[in-house]
């Protein structure tokens, strides 16, 4: 039962002492007033949850009150009822936003319907605005955890895009958190209160794909039983969130360019296109120049989808940020476990800081959760980590620097790192890559920076470094 009171307001004293106690019978507490003006100053006192109240009444008739409530507080459900009912009267008390609409002599079964039904309606409303508010401020930018300057660059683009209607595409590792940041343009754009559909697009089947994004009509091939709405309906006037885009396959890629370029799509079993209002945002952890170069991925469909490009940092690129997002996930899980909040010692996070999380933000996420399950006691200490996090820290000290008094040239450090490596790994490019605990992109950005190739014969130069 609701904690605020139903406002009953009529002129006839046995109807209103009637409708009070069927209200009552059901567990409703009650307020009632004989007149409009009289409801009207409950209806500021004692903000009910509900308005009953009749038509023809003196000083103050219904539909006024009705416009004042309205007025005042847009989503107040409030009933009408009249024993004159004429069909201008409903019409009138619908445009102006009554929940229902009620004939005397009245029903006792119908009041309670009716009045059931109003508040079950008004609770959703209550818990949608609820979560709009909450997803709004959890998804404002200067709440998503990131303090490194490309994570404060990445925020800083993706605050200033929002508020328009630019495609989006967000680029980089599994795990770095494109659908949060997603997620967060559309919360921050003119289109936060219409739906977010993420759509992974590496999971549909490829014989159903089209039917799940553009949807089907009844009857329109085997097994379409009923009318389905697509993604891209389901996601109308607001937005869809494209991820892993680049796993379309061609046919498709074609349709999805009509979607972007005519803002219409072609439903399966429909005669004529129909017109969507979409903001669309895509993600991808691949080089779609690559693709494109590859014809994997059309160039026409890639240059729309281009429009602004955002990459998202691997984790290892931003290390300051890991103890905050630590602490972010060590608070939540206390408070969604209901227990003491655990910490890490300070040499578990110098662990954590020194390993370079290849599944980025979602591994170290499992990781957190994983250590406060098993956890013995509230300090999480280096033992707790597993093997693969603290053999880091002895792989790295393994490695000796001498490092000469007169100084050492970092980039042919780097460029000696390199060429070793890749001699270790007989120059493939993927195993030393691995081996550097680098993505091979990155190893043939640097390969290419100081110009290394199989074909080269180098003399080691002398950077103190032994091993």
């Amino acid at each position: 039962m609701p904690n605020r009171p139903i406002l009953i307001a009529d002129d006839d004293a046995g109807e209103r002492r009637i409708v009070q106690f069927w209200l009552e019978e059901e567990g409703y507490a009650t307020v009632v007033a004989s007149d409009g003006k009289s409801a009207l100053k409950l209806f500021e006192e004692k903000s009910p949850c509900l308005v009953v109240s009749d038509i023809r009444m003196p000083v103050l008739g219904g539909l006024d009150l009705l416009a004042h409530i309205k007025a005042a507080e847009s989503d107040m459900p409030v009933i009408l009822m009249t024993a004159y009912g004429t069909v201008s009267d409903a019409v009138e008390a619908m445009k102006l936003g009554a929940a229902d609409y009620l004939l005397k002599p009245l029903n006792a079964d119908e009041l309670k319907v009716v009045v059931r039904r109003a508040l079950e309606r008004q609770k959703i409303l209550d818990e949608n605005r609820y979560l709009r508010e909450f997803a709004g401020k959890a998804f404002r930018f200067e709440n998503l955890i990131g303090q490194s300057k490309k994570m404060r660059n990445v925020l800083e683009i993706c605050s200033r895009v929002a508020p328009r209607d630019s495609t989006v595409l967000l680029t980089g590792e599994s795990g770095t958190g494109k659908e949060v940041l997603a997620k967060a343009i559309h919360q921050n754009s003119l289109r936060a209160d219409k739906p977010f559909v993420a759509v992974n697009c590496g999971a549909l089947p490829e014989s159903l794909a089209e039917s799940e994004l553009f949807g089907h009509r009844k009857g329109s091939f085997t097994g379409a039983l009923s009318d389905r709405a697509g993604k891209f309906e389901s996601a109308n006037q607001g937005t869809i969130f494209l991820d892993e885009v680049a796993e379309l396959p061609l046919n498709l890629q074609v349709k999805l360019l009509r979607v972007v370029q005519e803002h219409e799509i072609d439903k399966i079993g429909y005669p004529q296109p129909i017109k969507v209002n979409v903001r669309i945002l895509a993600a991808t952890n691949r080089d779609l120049t690559k693709l494109v170069e590859d014809r994997a991925l059309r160039e026409d469909l890639y240059y729309r989808l281009s429009v602004i490009v955002i990459e998202v940092p691997p984790l290892r690129e931003r290390r300051d940020d890991i103890p905050l997002l630590v602490d972010h996930f060590l608070g939540r899980l206390a408070e969604q476990y209901n227990q003491p909040r655990l910490k890490l010692s300070d040499e578990a996070m110098e662990v954590m800081m020194r390993y370079d999380w290849p599944g980025n933000v979602r591994q170290l996420e499992n990781q957190i959760e994983r250590l406060v399950t098993l956890a013995s006691s509230n300090v999480i200490a280096v033992e707790d980590l597993p093997g693969e996090l603290r053999e880091t820290g002895s792989r790295v000290s393994r490695i000796r620097l001498a490092l000469p008094d007169d100084g050492i040239d970092l980039e042919e450090v780097e460029r000696e790192i390199l060429l070793q490596a890749l001699e270790k790994n007989d120059w493939n490019q993927t195993r030393a890559a691995q081996y550097l605990n680098i993505t091979r992109k990155t190893l043939i950005y640097r390969m290419e920076k100081f110009g290394l190739d199989r074909g080269e014969q180098v003399e080691p130069p002398a950077s103190g470094i032994e091993g």
